[in-house]
């Protein structure tokens, strides 16, 4: 009985470590190379697109290109009343700008996408009509394992994927558990990537 105990006490330490760890080990970051292009996974504005304004001025490639995100509900019913907003891209396009990426080298990937699946998927049939070699793609800390993730399983090695995140965005790794943003980032991330694990047996718009 004590033995039992004693196993019970270590798997439960040893859950509550990992659940402290949760947050720090959704972060993943490549070593800078250079590359074709620079690609600014949508979302988090200008987070994100500050991070590839800093990669272009480092040289590290000639372009950088946007994606556009899904055409949700709040933007439908907008239309509908005659409002049209402005589109997140169209935001990173003036932070970039503003960051000193020229227009030219300025580049919006056409298609939207509901999720970031799909969004890989649109970024390698670009690069591979471009005959791009590699890419760099630029996210949020916590959202850089599961970008990485999806790359590899749903393209591979061709093109080539260096994943890097920004430190700019207010995200708390170490205790993300003491903010309910954070917390629920780290759940939906962690669900995301193993949906994505066991062969995307759950299907969202928002993954």
């Amino acid at each position: 009985m004590k033995k039992l105990a004693a196993a019970g006490l270590v798997a439960l330490l040893l859950a509550a470590f990992a659940g402290t760890r949760a947050g720090v080990a959704l972060r993943v970051s490549d070593p800078p190379q250079t590359a074709d292009a620079i690609v600014v996974i949508a979302g988090k504005v200008p987070f994100r697109a500050m991070k590839g304004a800093d990669l272009y001025k480092q040289h590290l490639a000639p372009e950088v290109w946007l994606t556009m995100g899904n055409r949700n509900s709040a933007e439908v019913e907008m239309e509908r009343l005659g409002v049209h907003p402005t589109l997140e891209h169209v935001y990173s396009q003036a932070v970039l700008k503003k960051s000193g990426v020229p227009a030219n080298a300025i580049h919006v990937i056409p298609g939207r996408n509901n999720n970031t699946a799909t969004e890989v998927k649109t970024i390698a049939a670009y690069a591979k009509q471009r005959r791009v070699a590699r890419v760099i793609l630029v996210t949020s800390s916590f959202h850089s394992r599961r970008v990485r993730s999806l790359w590899h399983r749903l393209v591979g090695d061709s093109p080539q994927a260096i994943v890097q995140f920004t430190d700019a965005e207010p995200f708390n790794a170490d205790r993300w558990w003491t903010d309910s943003a954070d917390a629920w980032t780290v759940s939906r991330e962690w669900f995301g990537l193993v949906n994505a694990w066991l062969g995307f047996p759950v299907g969202s718009e928002h993954w």
